[in-house]
C-alpha cells in the first residue's frame, strides 16, 4: 500500500476563494461576513476526479492524508472568529471529499489560529468536531499565523502551546508543521517562508524540552524539513556545543519528514541522511510544483519515481516509507482502515 501523508484540496471551485476574500475585506471594512457559498457534490466530484483522483491512479498512490489547501488557511489575514468560520468550511469541504471517497482519501484539519491569539477553546472545538465527529487522523499546526513576521511565541513557549500539544494526545492525532501565506515581501510563500517555517519548528524542538515533557506528540514536517537534511552536521553539532542529547534521542523520536522534495538529488541525500523510520511518503500534489522537468521529460512532483530510483533505500525501507511508517505516527489511520473494511463506521 501507497499513502501520500501531504496533500491539499487545491482544486476547490472558484467561489470557494472569492468567499475568503469577501469575508477578509468585511472584516478589514467593519461589515457584515458574507455566508460561505453552497459547493455541489458534482463540483467536488469534477474538482477531484480531474485532478488528484486521478493522478493518483496514474502514479500508483492507494490513499492521500488529505486537508484544506495549506496557502489557503489564511491565518494571518483574519481574526479568530473569522478564522474559525473559515476554517469550519474548509474542512467540511475536506469532509465531503472523504466521504464521496472513502478509500481515497481521509482528513486531516485545519485549525482556526489567528495572530496573536492563543490556542484556545476555539482551536480545541475544531479538533474535537474535526476527530470526533468527522474521523479525521491529524491536524495541520501553522508555527506561524502572522505570515512572514514570526510574532507569536515560539513552539516551545508553555503558556502559549502546551495546551495544544494536550489536546493533540487526547485525541491521539499527529500535527503537521505547516505555515500558510506569507504578507512579508521578503518570504515568497511557497518558495522560502514554507522552508522557513519547516527549518524553524524544527530548530526549536532541537532546543527544547518540547519531547521531554511530551514524549508521545508525534509531528510531521513537510517538504523534506526544509534545510535540514541538508544541514544536519550544523544540527548535530549545535546540539552538541549547547550540551543537549544527540539528536536521534532529542527529537527522532518524536519528528518525522516528508518527502516532499523534487528532484533525485534531493530524495537520494535525504534517504542517506535521516533514519527510514522517520521518513514518510509524500507529493503534495496537486500542490506548489506542478510543471514537468524538462530535463527528465517528469512532473516534479512524482516524488514515487525518485524513491523507486534511490539507491539509498532497499525494497523493504521502501515499504515502510510508502506505508509501514505512517501507521506507526497516524495511530487512528490503521484503525479506520480495518474499519472499513469490514464495512463499520469508526471515529
Amino acid at each position: 500500500m501507497i499513502i501520500d501523508i501531504h496533500g491539499h484540496f487545491t482544486t476547490t471551485p472558484p467561489q470557494v476563494w472569492a468567499f475568503r476574500e469577501a469575508q477578509v475585506a468585511a472584516l478589514r471594512e467593519g461589515r457584515k461576513p458574507p455566508d460561505p457559498p453552497a459547493v455541489s457534490d458534482d463540483e467536488i466530484r469534477v474538482g477531484i476526479e480531474n485532478n488528484q483522483l486521478r493522478i493518483m491512479r496514474e502514479r500508483g498512490i492507494d490513499m492521500t492524508i488529505f486537508s484544506p489547501k495549506a496557502l489557503g488557511m489564511d491565518h494571518h489575514r483574519g481574526d479568530e472568529a473569522t478564522n474559525k468560520v473559515w476554517a469550519d468550511y474548509a474542512n467540511d469541504l475536506v469532509h465531503r471529499v472523504c466521504q464521496r471517497y472513502p478509500k481515497d482519501f481521509v482528513g486531516a484539519c485545519q485549525l482556526p489560529q489567528a495572530p496573536g491569539v492563543r490556542p484556545g477553546h476555539v482551536v480545541f472545538d475544531t479538533l474535537e468536531r474535526c476527530i470526533g465527529d468527522y474521523g479525521f487522523i491529524a491536524a495541520n499546526l501553522n508555527p506561524d499565523p502572522t505570515g512572514g513576521h514570526w510574532a507569536d511565541p515560539p513552539l516551545w513557549d508553555k503558556d502559549w502551546w502546551y495546551p495544544l500539544y494536550e489536546q493533540l494526545l487526547r485525541w491521539d492525532v499527529p500535527a503537521m508543521i505547516h505555515v500558510s501565506g506569507s504578507c512579508n515581501p521578503h518570504f515568497h510563500a511557497v518558495a522560502s517562508h514554507y522552508i522557513n517555517g519547516d527549518t524553524t519548528a524544527f530548530v526549536q524542538f532541537m532546543t527544547s524540552s518540547i519531547f521531554e515533557d511530551f514524549p508521545e506528540l508525534k509531528f510531521i514536517i513537510p517538504h523534506g524539513g526544509g534545510a535540514v537534511p541538508f544541514h544536519w552536521g550544523r544540527y548535530r553539532g549545535i546540539a552538541q556545543d549547547m550540551g543537549l542529547a544527540d539528536l536521534d534521542e532529542k527529537v527522532l523520536n518524536n519528528v518525522y519528514f516528508d518527502t516532499c522534495v523534487y528532484h533525485q538529488a534531493g530524495i537520494d541525500l535525504m534517504l542517506k541522511v535521516l533514519p527510514t523510520k522517520n521518513v514518510l511518503f509524500a507529493s503534495e500534489t496537486v500542490g506548489a510544483v506542478r510543471g514537468i522537468d524538462q530535463r527528465t521529460g517528469h512532473f516534479y512532483d512524482d516524488t514515487k519515481r525518485y524513491i523507486e530510483a534511490s539507491s539509498e533505500v532497499d525494497e523493504i525501507g521502501r515499504q515502510a516509507i510508502y506505508s509501514d511508517n505512517a501507521f506507526g505516527v497516524y495511530k487512528r489511520l490503521g484503525p479506520k482502515l480495518k474499519a472499513m473494511r469490514s464495512n463499520k463506521t469508526i471515529i
